[in-house]
């Protein structure tokens, strides 16, 4: 496998609206004659086709380097894709850590590889009006297995959030028949068990088992929580922003669509927030949730549960069972800790899992090559079809995964995943290249779920059981607008955060909030809400 740093290869790249939008009538005009971009291509290509160049084809892809399972030459992923597909992908190996960085800078210097995954929208905004990425939606007919998804799980709503003023759309995202909730929160459920407590079901009684765990031990904070670094309370206003019906934390937007008033308000200026912030403010004030859970590391929150000094934490799959178990059984044998459904909220019984993930952008230099045509029917295989979708995850049957009786896939005896077969002595992302975060996501129900454990697949079995969160319509500003408000974002999600953080923490009083109302006002709150309302009506008389 060739390998390239991102250094290297940037130098050598220098020399070198609905579901009939997303079908046929997705073409511009140049993308009428392709005949000359057609080297390597498949004459007969479609649903079910496995996709495999009728020549040697090699692309460069953007390869973001990650730490638990850093870049190996001879992955098997590497291979058996060229063997399957006669595609060999040359990766430019960006950390992690610097990935978004090191992307803009290539893109901005032209010098980007073909393939640019790991994408999360709306990033590719800033690339857009240089015309450095490619309109994708234009090529759609070379994409027989997205088009497919978009159609079979109803994506069209999904899809237009993505396009632009141009009613392009210059992301190709990952797909998910069914939306995945991924965090919640994490209660020990032997202290509910000693308070004769049940697990319970909404915020309003999560409050009052915080009150009843306080009342048993007065010393502690029962709710300490992690992930606020650099985002203070990211995940926590996340999850209980969507509750309320509203936007924060790490779902922070500046504008949130009204279904009722039929248009887009700021997200921070709107009463769900309030209840939310009221909400929060009341935890901290009574003793139940920690401060410094918007201040602190995950290491000190983790330290924090283990020690017993807290009961509760925001959680995932992965931290219960990689973190929060482990350091319990050091320090508190007995200890039960159980991830449980999200907590419902007075926005309902929603789960607010989008089915779009991070996504795909391809260079404007790869639609002038030879080999275009084939690069995109490629990515389509790799990224869109169940094939590519289950090697791309699992690897090879009979090699890194078996099947059981019932045709449940299974690690090979040797194999370990998160888990899933603890005596494996190698491991499939780190040893064999699959379950990748560059190249596997989106599917099935079938394949998302093929890594979780009984516990987490009803945890989702209850999330996907709740109606979808409402999906706003399309808003595209053009490129003169989001340089307005570009001007105008910074200075008013600071405020929005710092004020969030005082109303909580108490720093500042409740009866400000019309004073804080009317302070985003000064920083153009309305001005912004009015530019995304217009480009919204532009969107629907242009588009219908």
């Amino acid at each position: 496998m060739f390998h390239r740093t991102w250094r290297r290869a940037a130098i050598a790249a220098a020399s070198l609206l609905t579901l009939t939008l997303v079908a046929c009538s997705e073409e511009a005009g140049d993308t009428k004659d392709l005949s000359g971009n057609r080297t390597g291509a498949m004459a007969e290509y479609g649903v079910g086709t496995q996709f495999t160049a009728t020549e040697p084809l090699s692309f460069s892809v953007l390869y973001n380097n990650h730490p638990n399972y850093p870049l190996k030459n001879e992955w098997l992923f590497w291979s058996e894709l060229t063997k399957r597909t006669n595609v060999k992908l040359e990766p430019v190996a960006v950390p992690l850590s610097d990935y978004s960085q090191k992307r803009s800078l290539l893109i901005g210097a032209g010098d980007a590889p073909l393939i640019i995954p790991k994408t999360y929208h709306p990033d590719e905004n800033a690339f857009v009006s240089s015309g450095a990425i490619l309109p994708v939606s234009d090529y759609l007919d070379l994409m027989p297995h997205f088009k497919d998804k978009i159609d079979k799980w109803g994506l069209g709503p999904e899809i237009d959030t993505l396009r632009q003023s141009d009613g392009k759309f210059y992301l190709l995202p990952g797909l998910h028949e069914k939306p995945w909730q991924e965090y919640s929160v994490a209660v020990r459920t032997d202290i509910l068990d000693e308070l004769k407590l049940p697990i319970p079901k909404t915020w309003d009684e999560l409050y009052s088992v915080l009150k009843a765990m306080k009342a048993k031990y007065p010393n502690s904070y029962p709710y300490s929580d992690r992930w606020s670094k650099p985002n203070p309370g990211g995940a926590l206003l996340r999850n209980i922003g969507h509750a309320y019906g509203t936007q924060a934390g790490w779902a922070f937007q500046h504008s949130t669509w009204d279904p009722a008033a039929g248009k887009f308000v700021y997200t921070g200026a709107t009463e769900q927030y309030k209840q939310m912030v009221q909400y929060l403010n009341k935890l901290v004030t009574e003793g139940l949730l920690d401060p410094e859970s918007f201040t602190q590391t995950d290491d000190a929150a983790r330290q924090k549960l283990a020690n017993g000094k807290s009961f509760v934490i925001t959680s995932n799959a992965q931290t219960l069972v990689n973190d929060y178990r482990p350091d319990l059984a050091k320090t508190i044998p007995g200890a039960k800790l159980v991830n449980i459904p999200l907590p419902i909220g007075p926005a309902g019984e929603i789960n607010p899992a989008s089915r779009l993930e991070n996504g795909v952008m391809i260079s404007k230099k790869a639609r002038d090559s030879k080999n275009f045509v084939a690069m995109m029917q490629f990515i389509d295989w790799l990224y869109y079809s169940d094939a590519g979708q289950e090697f791309a995850k699992w690897g090879i049957e009979g090699t890194t995964f078996t099947r059981d009786a019932a045709g449940k896939r299974i690690p090979a005896p040797d194999v370990d995943m998160i888990g899933l077969n603890p005596k494996g002595t190698k491991h499939l992302q780190k040893d064999f290249g699959f379950a990748n975060g560059v190249f596997a996501y989106g599917g099935k129900l079938d394949l998302l779920q093929s890594f979780f454990s009984p516990e987490e697949l009803e945890f989702q079995k209850v999330m996907n059981a709740r109606k979808p969160i409402v999906v706003p319509p399309p808003a595209p500003l053009t490129d003169a607008e989001r340089e307005q408000v570009s001007l105008w974002e910074t200075p008013l999600k600071d405020h929005v955060t710092q004020n969030t953080l005082k109303f909580i923490l108490g720093q500042r009083p409740l009866t400000e909030w019309d004073a804080y109302v009317g302070e985003l006002k000064a920083k153009n709150a309305d001005q912004y809400i009015e530019l995304v309302n217009k480009a919204y009506e532009r969107f629907k008389k242009d588009n219908g």
